[in-house]
């Protein structure tokens, strides 16, 4: 792809039609039609991701639920616009029909992200409020610099936040006795 092709990419406004034609090697998503080209994650953020899907994988074996990991598409808004398609680092979806084998269509039920400096305000505000606006039942936002854990619970249509350190254990909400060990999750 020319330098010219790809300023003109990200000018025009896209539907989740267009990013399934683009096959130019590199991973994109979308808000509002608008495309964001995303960087390769650090080794510190993999190892929080490896580690965060080790834990949940575990809890889920025999369960309805699946945790899926980065890169695996969510269509928020599949049944609507069609135009906001997020790759979030991790996923848990306990409704199967929304599952399709190459992406989610619709809200996950769990959704967490890992900072980076590239990404860190679009997850703190673009995605938390689409999350939000979707239904995404809870939200973690996950900060390797300051070994945090911000989990965003939904109740009555707002999120209401609980913080927790890399120390402890962190409760998720939407797994009825599932317990993540947060000292494992920031180990060196």
């Amino acid at each position: 792809m020319e330098v010219k092709e790809t300023a003109l990419k990200y000018e025009k406004k896209y539907t989740y039609a267009d990013y399934e034609s683009w096959d130019d090697g590199n991973r994109y998503e979308l808000t509002d039609g608008k495309i964001h080209m995303m960087s390769p994650p650090s080794q510190k953020h993999q190892e929080i991701s490896g580690e965060l899907f080790v834990q949940f994988h575990n809890f889920l074996r025999g369960k309805a639920c699946k945790v899926l990991a980065a890169p695996f598409a969510v269509r928020l808004n599949a049944d609507k616009e069609d135009d906001t398609i997020f790759e979030p680092d991790l996923l848990v979806v306990c409704d199967k029909s929304k599952l399709d084998g190459k992406r989610c269509n619709g809200a996950p039920d769990l959704v967490i992200e890992i900072l980076s400096p590239s990404t860190a305000s679009r997850d703190r505000v673009t995605k938390f409020n689409k999350y939000l606006q979707a239904g995404v039942r809870e939200y973690w936002i996950v900060d390797p610099e300051s070994k945090t854990v911000s989990v965003h619970i939904l109740e009555n249509g707002k999120y209401v936040v609980q913080s927790y350190g890399d120390t402890g254990e962190i409760t998720v909400s939407v797994l009825e006795g599932c317990i993540i060990s947060a000292e494992d999750v920031f180990a060196e």
